[in-house]
């Protein structure tokens, strides 16, 4: 059958006055450009696979750059918000009902709200089981063992990305027996 279509394209190309030798270099040189055009198109797709690649890359570096400054930022506040907290819990029940301190409670709710709107979560402690990544231990307590029992600064997270630890008193396992036992 293949002799057949050589003998077609022959006799084709005779009667159109090619020779079956420039027939076959034009085979050879339609074969070359088709594989040279295989080659372009191969290059072609990778420099766009590449180039989508640098666009998602370069969208995750700057989203990572803003939530870094947005971070920078907020941990620079969070002394403020521990200040207006520390205020407000040393007024004196004689002030609570003054209405700058009642602008001051106002104050620092609108704080924690624009920490919430960023994400900004409390670390919690108190009867936590005390972990290294989220807790910093200044002091050791009689106790449960490990468990958390008192919190001297709050720490804050960002997402999954912890701002501050939080300060706290770690239990030692030596719980004091505060019940009286009866002597018979």
């Amino acid at each position: 059958m293949k002799d057949n279509v050589s003998n077609e394209e022959s006799q084709n190309t005779e009667s159109r006055g090619i020779s079956p030798r420039d027939a076959d270099e034009l085979r050879v040189a339609l074969e070359e450009e088709k594989n040279r055009a295989q080659g372009y198109l191969a290059n072609w797709q990778r420099s766009q696979a590449d180039f989508i690649n640098y666009k998602r890359r370069t969208e995750q570096e700057k989203a990572e750059g803003q939530k870094t400054a947005s971070a920078m930022i907020i941990f620079q506040l969070l002394p403020i918000l521990d200040d207006l907290e520390r205020a407000l819990e040393s007024v004196d029940t004689k002030l609570a009902g003054l209405t700058w301190i009642d602008g001051l409670r106002l104050v620092q709710r609108k704080l924690q709200a624009l920490f919430e709107s960023y994400g900004v979560k409390p670390i919690k402690t108190v009867g936590q089981d005390f972990n290294p990544a989220l807790h910093e231990a200044v002091m050791h307590g009689d106790g449960e063992d490990g468990k958390v029992l008192a919190e001297f600064q709050k720490g804050y997270m960002l997402g999954d990305q912890v701002l501050r630890p939080a300060i706290v008193k770690v239990g030692t396992g030596n719980a004091k027996n505060t019940e009286k036992k009866e002597v018979f």
